[in-house]
């Protein structure tokens, strides 16, 4: 085996795109007006490496940081910094985090295209590799590195160097040993077989080994009657032997065991790194919720200030921000609007020094990208600060660019008691914003004046200084217009001031916004009645104003008392994007989660501070054992990995537990270490697992994790991928752990 890394063409070899690539060419990469550059790119033989090369200094980037392909001036810096003649010239490499997209024009629309389309093409075969082999182009490519001469051979030295860029540090009389073990030849070097040896010795999995051994009873190998006793004993899957046949057809890799009907080690260790051996229930995985219910009776994946890039004092406002929010699902997205220059209305933070973007040019990113990952609703939160004749531009954007996306009028011929639901609302765009009068009057031919005035929400007053701030009068008024009101339909923004007055006064169609403390008071006062009001109308929740840095609140509490539209700031990572990205994994990654049957009927009283039995209280006991974890990135030096597991869920629920650290392994520590939780409400709870590095006691670095439903969880032996700050996936990294999940 040499070290030729040449396994990222796995199926690619010959094909005319790839080739291109490989051959590259010369792109202009465009940052603004002054600063275009030539480069040479091309993607390298090892099929998942990118080489641009200038006369300056020649960089690299991997396949796997790469999000997606733009094609055309999709970006605000192509549609700014270049001619509407050179469309078909452009595209756009987006990449996966904060990492800046690189803006590049072809020199013909033929080349163009074979840059996309290749691209495109490398990165879903990178995608659609089985976990074995993303490890093995990991390895392979630390191997490269460590080849200093690049003659496919690795003294002791370079041995030593290989082990330190996989995150492991041994003890250098154990790698002595290992190398000398492999190096059959006695060359004092390994190469080809020896090479191959030292890394399966180094990748074996002893623990998928012995649970291996345990089952594969006939004739050293898994029958399939084996592979279904292992289903059914450990993994509690009641399944037929004939699934398990279809398991060995589908992960086998030889083809005699496969023909004997036989799974061998290698086949169980695809297994059980594949879709059916993960954490997620598969079933979970694709839309298997009632689409059909009201809208309210959802979770909607929902941002705040979904223009911002960074912070909210001072950061850039961004076309880009909101792609990536509804890329990730988001269903509800706002958009702050004021009077900008020539007439054209603007968005960015008021009151602040927060760059400006055109209300334009976002909904011309919303129409694009709305239905790209998900095809229920999306809505559009205005918060409206224009003058009336701005905000008749605004509706004549939405109406032209949005088309038939957007809604203009009620589904039916009477007004609505309830709701529509998301399938009845696919594919549409709704407004939330001020409406100038009821619904009804979209029936009888809507005969309002064509301006009128309405309350102001002001969410971006918040962020105002102190003195500002108490100079604004009590009850605001703006001049709202009717072509704008007209264009509200099932979310009208509405004062609130009490779940009585609500209740009694307000039609299904009309809705609150709540700020967190204002909010989290209500939860922890009136749990019951919030719960209430929420089975009746929506309810939006936003971060405090106060939040300069763009953090965000933590929002199962939110969750708790059934608040559908739960506004995080999708541009800062951490534990309560987390939880967000948790909660919106299964049902197809739609952005709607469907509430709990106690959420949604009228005659429950749950309360999530008090949750006396009913219906909601389905004490489960779990159990989880961390084994062990594989390939985990090195931060700045190797890492001493633990891991900590945390239920969220109803306050009784909330808890956590985490083992020891394993000093200097990333690579594939072990711990066999076992916990024990008691869930009340498990409808509510949401697991997460939160691989750390013990540096010190004072500085615990971040390293991966990964959050689901706990409804979600698969039992037994199951594989989880680790997920980055931002919410994407590690192409090697993973935990292994056993779950048990049972009645007390």
């Amino acid at each position: 085996m040499e070290i030729d890394g040449n396994l990222g063409k796995h199926g690619l070899e010959g094909d005319a795109l790839v080739q291109f690539l490989t051959k590259g060419g010369e792109l202009t990469a465009v940052k603004s007006n002054k600063w275009k550059k030539k480069s040479f790119y091309r993607l390298m033989e090892d099929g998942r490496t990118m080489r641009q090369e200038s006369f300056i200094r020649d960089n690299t980037f991997s396949i796997d940081d790469i999000e997606s392909i733009r094609s055309g001036r999709q970006t605000e810096g192509l549609q700014k910094y270049t001619d509407a003649t050179l469309e078909e010239h452009c595209f756009s490499i987006i990449f996966k985090g904060k990492r800046k997209n690189l803006d590049l024009v072809a020199s013909s629309k033929a080349d163009a295209q074979r840059w996309v389309m290749g691209l495109e093409k490398v990165i879903a075969n990178m995608e659609n590799l089985s976990s074995q082999q993303k490890s093995e182009h990991w390895i392979i490519s630390c191997m490269k590195k460590a080849d200093k001469n690049g003659d496919n051979m690795m003294t002791l030295t370079e041995v030593m160097s290989f082990l330190h860029k996989i995150n492991i540090e041994m003890d250098d009389a154990h790698v002595a040993k290992l190398f000398d073990e492999c190096d059959t030849s006695k060359s004092g070097t390994l190469e080809g077989a020896e090479i191959k040896r030292f890394i399966d010795l180094l990748t074996q999995r002893l623990e998928i080994n012995a649970i291996y051994e345990k089952y594969a009873v006939t004739g050293g190998q898994m029958s399939a009657g084996d592979l279904q006793h292992f289903l059914q004993k450990e993994q509690k899957e009641n399944v037929s032997v004939e699934y398990a046949r279809k398991l060995i057809d589908k992960y086998e890799p030889d083809v005699t065991a496969k023909q004997n009907e036989r799974m061998t080690k290698d086949g169980f260790l695809i297994y059980s790194n594949a879709t059916e051996g993960l954490i997620l229930n598969p079933d979970h995985i694709n839309i298997y919720q009632d689409m059909t219910q009201p809208l309210n009776h959802y979770f909607i994946s929902s941002s705040h200030n979904t223009y911002l890039m960074e912070d909210q004092l001072k950061g850039p406002s961004s076309t880009e921000a909101y792609i990536k929010a509804l890329l990730k699902s988001c269903r509800c997205v706002e958009l702050d609007c004021w009077d900008g220059p020539d007439g054209n209305p603007i968005i960015h933070h008021g009151h602040t020094l927060t760059s400006k973007v055109l209300f334009e040019d976002v909904i011309k990113a919303i129409r694009q990208n709305a239905f790209k990952t998900s095809e229920y609703p999306v809505i559009l939160s205005l918060e409206n600060h224009c003058s009336v004749e701005q905000q008749k531009v605004m509706a004549y954007h939405m109406t032209e660019i949005l088309g038939d996306a957007l809604l203009t009028r009620p589904l039916g011929t009477e007004v609505p008691t309830r709701l529509p639901s998301p399938e009845e609302l696919k594919r549409k765009i709704l407004i939330k914003g001020k409406r100038l009068n009821k619904l009804e009057a979209a029936f009888n031919n809507n005969n309002t004046e064509d301006v009128g005035t309405v309350s102001e929400e002001d969410e971006a007053a918040e962020a105002k200084p102190e003195g500002e701030q108490d100079a604004k009068p009590k009850d605001p008024k703006i001049k709202l217009a009717k072509e704008l009101s007209d264009l509200v339909i099932y979310c009208e923004s509405v004062e609130f001031t009490s779940f009585e007055d609500s209740h009694d006064k307000q039609a299904c169609y009309e809705m609150s916004s709540f700020k967190e403390s204002k909010a989290k008071h209500l939860a922890e006062t009136t749990a019951t009645g919030f719960i209430h009001h929420n089975m009746e109308k929506l309810s939006r929740i936003y971060p405090a104003g106060s939040r300069a840095v763009s953090s965000n609140y933590n929002p199962v509490m939110m969750w708790n008392v059934g608040c559908q539209l739960v506004a995080l700031n999708f541009q800062t990572g951490g534990e309560e994007m987390d939880l967000n990205q948790g909660r919106f994994l299964p049902n197809g990654k739609t952005g709607y989660i469907l509430k709990p049957e106690f959420m949604r009927n009228p005659d429950s009283q749950f309360d999530p501070n008090n949750h006396s039995n009913g219906l909601w209280f389905k004490k489960k006991i779990l159990q989880v054992m961390v084994i062990s974890a594989q390939q985990l990135p090195k931060l700045k030096s190797i890492v001493d990995p633990y891991v900590r597991v945390e239920i969220f869920g109803v306050p009784a629920d909330q808890t956590s537990a985490q083992t020891s650290y394993i000093n200097n392994n990333g690579f594939n520590p072990m711990w066999h270490e076992n916990f024990e939780f008691t869930v009340r409400v498990p409808d509510l709870a949401l697991v997460r697992f939160l691989v750390m590095d013990h540096d010190t006691v004072l500085h615990k670095d971040f390293i991966g994790q990964y959050t689901l439903p706990f409804t979600s969880m698969q039992n037994g032996y199951r594989h989880i991928p680790l997920l980055t700050k931002s919410g994407d996936v590690m192409p090697s990294a993973k935990l292994f752990v056993h779950i048990m999940v049972m009645d007390p």
